[in-house]
């Protein structure tokens, strides 16, 4: 058994019994006024310090062009959360379902064009095989949990979008820029979770 695994699973379900109220959320709906299910992974690599698995979209790609973002997308007809997002972290980083360890859903976030998404907290190991889809995948990274997570690391922002200013959080790392719904749904997720015993335990 993993160690991570079993303080990310303690973790993660200490942290969804407690009420929050104020977490991120776009609050968006389709031009339908109907919104769309997706589910993205997030991948807390099993390592000293562990990371987190992104990637960054092509410039090519229609929407979201150069994003850094969760390997995710769209839940198909009769998936789960769950197996959508195993099946994009698939398709699109070439990781194996079954070396993935699943730990749960967490918060859903609507996002401002119309998608209910549902991320999924998951540990794989630190040596795991990746294989980008380069019609996907741009490029890949593994910034560091604590990183990540910490507020210190996150700055506001304020852009105006369909017809409205609208805020949003950025992380910097490396060159990457982390934004928008990716950094809401880490800073959802850092505040679930008593992250900093993690780290430091």
């Amino acid at each position: 058994m993993s160690a991570l695994f079993d303080e990310l699973h303690r973790l993660h379900r200490a942290g969804h019994e407690v009420d929050i109220h104020d977490l991120l959320d776009d609050g968006g709906l389709g031009p339908d006024g109907t919104s769309r299910d997706a589910a993205v992974l997030i991948a807390i690599t099993d390592r000293p310090r562990p990371g987190v698995l992104l990637t960054q979209r092509p410039d090519t790609m229609a929407d979201h062009p150069g994003q850094v973002a969760f390997p995710g997308g769209k839940i198909e007809h009769g998936e789960t959360a769950i197996e959508a997002a195993l099946r994009e972290a698939e398709e699109e980083l070439g990781v194996a379902p079954d070396a993935v360890r699943v730990i749960g859903p967490t918060d859903l976030f609507n996002t401002g064009s119309g998608f209910a998404v549902t991320p999924v907290l998951a540990v794989v190991p630190h040596d795991i095989s990746i294989t980008p889809d380069p019609g996907e995948v741009a490029d890949w990274f593994e910034p560091p949990l604590d990183f990540v997570f910490d507020p210190a690391n996150r700055s506001a922002h304020e852009a105006f979008w369909k017809g409205q200013n609208r805020q949003y959080y950025q992380i910097n790392w490396e060159g990457y820029r982390i934004w928008g719904i990716t950094a809401a749904i880490i800073a959802n997720l850092s505040r679930r979770m008593d992250w900093r015993g993690l780290i430091n335990g």
